[in-house]
């Protein structure tokens, strides 16, 4: 496989992560939409590295650091969102945005 396949998914991955975090009002939708699109950017930023210094195991290492950093900040944004929602009941996103004050 040769980069383009590789870069090709990582722009797909990010349309439709960028679709889905425009269209939807649903926090929950919202953040799996932002999700998407940050592992487009991993795929496409691992493909780049491997292609650049195939021999050198730092790119694997930096993608495992940022997926566990990403499940560590997915699992914090559901934890926030679960205690927004059994406090004020609020689950869309117009309805947070009146929380301000």
């Amino acid at each position: 496989m040769n980069l383009e396949v590789f870069l090709l998914l990582a722009a797909a991955l990010f349309s439709v992560g960028l679709y889905g975090a425009l269209s939807q009002q649903s926090i929950v939708m919202l953040m799996m939409g932002l999700e998407l699109m940050i592992n487009a950017l991993l795929v496409a930023g691992a493909a780049f590295w491997f292609y650049v210094s195939p021999g050198t195991p730092d790119g694997q290492v930096l993608v495992l650091v940022a997926v566990t950093v990403m499940a560590l900040e997915m699992a914090m944004g559901f934890a926030v969102i679960t205690a927004l929602f059994r406090t004020r009941d609020v689950d869309m996103t117009d309805e947070a945005g009146h929380l301000k004050g």
